[in-house]
């Protein structure tokens, strides 16, 4: 039981559902009480102790009913006739009539393996596949190009060997009885083939879903396909919740610093300065507060989209968030975002001010006559974009300015730092404001980056 259950937690890994060693032990005392006879209980057992959502109840309904369902053992040779049968028994080398060979020995009885599939006991089959599969490793499948290695594997632990050499026996002694007995393993090798294709699609997720999400954290933004923006999006909430778990736990718990003897004495006065109750030192953190900009004209807007997305799933890490999104003209899109899901805000803040041409100057002035009272001491500027205004006015005193108001300015440019201060970009103007300046064009850049930028206020 322990060891089914433990395949069956890491397939419920892979699924996405996550499972914690206090969850999988709730689990294990939850099946000991209810144990396996009746899988509709197992299953509502499993689902009420493991799963926390809506969508991972769903996920984990669907791995169990592929967990616990075995592929039906395959009968592709016909049924023998009585007659044949009582023919095949007679002539069968295992047979206690049987006659001695010239040399006087005894001839080899059948294998385990052979005597199985000769009596086409189904549940037999089906359980010997599942002993083998347990021996074999199988839940330690984590790609495709494994499947043959895997397949060889089990049928090497039933016994493989053993049914090729009576195989060879039968087809000197016995050929009808041989031509069976090879339906019969050809229909076993698609079982145990089925068996490995279930336990791939059971326990090769994670693998795969880690290896397509590392190749999408590498890709370029700016160059996702529309295919994979879905994808993507699912990444960066992915990121947004590792950060969130990162960082919001040390400021939930309230550290205590050096025992503060002033403030111990002052308040034990009434117990003669026993000290009853005791007065910390606490490290004064400001509270975090972000100003994003965002250019979403045409050449960043795909960019601009996972940004923003990033930046208003920290709502549990940063206190206030204010987001802007500018090309030519500036607007703020705060609410937008808080309350449309992302295709609805960014198709929203698309059809105001995106994939125009992008005009720094003229944002910034708006930025600074409308929202210049939102910066404080407490607050990071993050600018994205590529600093591109056509060859206009890119105004670098305002931006002087928002970064003397601001505790700090951080541009994350996605263009990558060769291209910076050629053409019309006025990169290294900006950065001379800038407290840091990175390129972001990737998702693990944008995760590294905004990581760096929410730990400081730990």
């Amino acid at each position: 039981m322990r060891e089914n259950l433990h395949r069956f937690f890491r397939a419920a890994r892979g699924a996405g559902v996550h499972v914690s060693p206090a969850e999988s032990i709730d689990a294990m005392r939850a099946v000991k009480q209810v144990g396996f006879s009746d899988r509709a209980i197992l299953r509502d057992a499993l689902l009420l102790t493991l799963a926390k959502s809506q969508d991972e109840k769903l996920a984990l309904g669907d791995c169990f009913d592929l967990f616990f369902s075995q592929p039906e053992p395959r009968q592709d040779q016909p049924e023998a006739s009585s007659e044949e049968a009582s023919q095949d028994q007679d002539q069968s080398p295992s047979s206690d009539t049987a006659s001695e060979t010239g040399d006087g020995q005894s001839p080899t009885e059948l294998g385990p393996l052979a005597q199985m599939l000769l009596s086409q006991d189904r549940n037999a089959i089906a359980a010997a596949i599942a002993s083998a599969s347990g021996a074999a490793s199988l839940s330690d499948i984590r790609y495709s190009t494994q499947r043959g290695i895997f397949s060889s594997r089990i049928l090497n632990a039933m016994g493989l060997q053993r049914l090729r050499d009576d195989l060879d026996e039968l087809a000197a002694t016995n050929p009808s009885l041989a031509e069976r007995l090879r339906a019969a393993l050809d229909a076993l090798r698609e079982t145990v083939r089925d068996t490995v294709s279930q336990g791939l699609a059971l326990y090769a997720r994670e693998e795969a879903e880690n290896l397509r999400n590392e190749i999408l954290r590498n890709a370029p933004l700016a160059r996702i396909e529309r295919r994979q923006v879905a994808e993507m999006r699912a990444l960066i909430r992915q990121i947004a919740r590792r950060l969130r778990e990162r960082y919001s736990k040390p400021r939930k718990r309230q550290r205590r610093g050096h025992l503060d003897v002033r403030r111990t004495l002052r308040r034990n006065a009434a117990w003669g300065g026993v000290p009853f109750l005791t007065a910390w030192k606490r490290k004064h953190r400001d509270r975090p507060k972000i100003v994003a900009l965002c250019d979403v004209s045409g050449s960043v807007a795909q960019v601009s989209d996972f940004f923003l997305l990033l930046i208003h799933s920290l709502h549990e890490v940063v206190d206030d968030v204010r987001s802007f999104a500018f090309s030519s003209h500036l607007i703020e899109v705060s609410e937008i975002l808080e309350k449309n899901s992302p295709e609805e805000a960014m198709a929203e803040i698309m059809s105001k001010v995106g994939f125009g041409s992008s005009d720094y100057g003229s944002s910034l002035v708006d930025f600074e006559n409308e929202f210049m009272s939102a910066l404080t001491p407490q607050t990071t500027v993050i600018v994205l974009g590529d600093a591109r205004s056509n060859n206009l006015d890119p105004r670098a005193d305002i931006l002087r300015r928002i970064s003397e108001r601001s505790k700090r300015l951080v541009w994350l440019n996605p263009e990558g730092r060769l291209a910076w201060g050629f053409g019309d970009s006025e990169m290294p103007r900006y950065a001379t404001f800038c407290t840091v300046v990175r390129q972001c064009a990737t998702a693990q850049q944008l995760e590294r980056a905004i990581s760096d930028i929410v730990a400081t206020y730990q």
